[in-house]
């Protein structure tokens, strides 16, 4: 179908701002001009916390939503879009609003270091080292640490897959469901979605390949299942998970494989592309209908795989 009127007028506010191309720019001004663009504010929610969650490789910094002062709530660790090169709370901040108010859970979303200044795994590690806190720490944040879903947009989204991979193999947390948002799943710049959608709707095929070009250090670790989820041998025992996609986004297609490739390896997938939508439109669920829409999904689909 062609391209929804709300994204449309979305993408004219943002083109008259005039940032060129982030593929165009250094990393640094990439994110200023990120951290310029209008955000929707998100809804209120009962309590909003900043902390530090420890790991080995230094303190990393996490907000924590909660929806209400019940004990033993669901859990959704979120990881943030913005091909690891971009994005933070505040990028992250209204749709970690939109999701704690829709599912009734505590949101945890994590700030994890950024390349080019670190490199794969560094996010990777930063992610799995959040879970694991938010594991062991469930009880203290009103949250149930049998009830721990990961999610994120994006870049978010190749993290929480990929965080869903480790836990499995190296027998640590035991997540209940992944929440994956357009994510990137491997490094191939050629299937039909990034040709037919190659430029013109907010995120280009330039756009993921400078993002993979800072992510990576080499181009061997695309071959990495913890940098690039579609090249793990294995997708079996992995959590229920729902894949959403955008129709006009250059990654529609490697989340749609992954979902069709999760579902043959014997794992309870869910798969829904929004038509009409671009990437980034999960994170306009204040302007966006489809975005509301798709945030609800989200979170039913969430509690009912979690047998809340």
């Amino acid at each position: 179908m062609p391209l929804d009127a709300q994204i449309e007028s979305v993408m004219e506010q943002v083109a008259a701002l005039g940032f060129p191309p982030s593929h165009t720019v250094s990393a640094q001004e990439a994110r200023s001009n990120a951290k310029a663009r209008p955000r929707g504010k998100g809804p209120d929610v009962h309590k909003v916390e900043d902390i530090k969650i420890p790991s080995d490789a230094g303190p990393i910094p996490a907000r924590i939503y909660t929806p209400s002062d019940e004990t033993s709530l669901p859990v959704l660790v979120w990881f943030h879009g913005g091909g690891w090169v971009v994005g933070d709370l505040e990028s992250a901040d209204a749709t970690a609003r939109h999701l704690c108010n829709e599912s009734s859970s505590v949101i945890i979303s994590i700030d994890y270091r950024l390349a080019p200044e670190t490199k794969f795994p560094g996010a990777s590690d930063d992610c799995y080292a959040a879970t694991q806190w938010v594991s062991e720490n469930a009880s203290s944040l009103n949250a149930d640490p049998d009830k721990i879903a990961v999610g994120g947009d994006s870049a978010g989204g190749n993290l929480a897959a990929v965080v869903s991979l480790m836990a499995r193999d190296k027998q640590g947390p035991k997540i209940g469901f992944q929440l994956l948002v357009y994510p990137v799943t491997e490094m191939n710049f050629n299937t039909k979605s990034y040709i037919d959608n190659a430029e013109g709707y907010q995120l280009s095929r330039d756009g993921m390949i400078w993002y993979w070009d800072h992510y990576l250090e080499d181009k061997e670790a695309a071959n990495n299942p913890y940098a690039a989820p579609m090249k793990a041998q294995s997708l079996q025992n992995l959590p229920p998970a729902l894949i959403i996609t955008a129709e006009y986004d250059p990654l529609r297609d490697e989340g749609k494989a992954y979902a069709e490739r999760l579902k043959a390896e014997g794992v309870t997938t869910q798969y829904t592309m929004y038509s009409g939508m671009i990437h980034g439109f999960f994170g306009m669920a204040s302007v966006v209908d489809k975005g509301r829409a798709a945030v609800k999904e989200a979170a039913d689909a969430m509690r009912k795989a979690l047998d809340v």
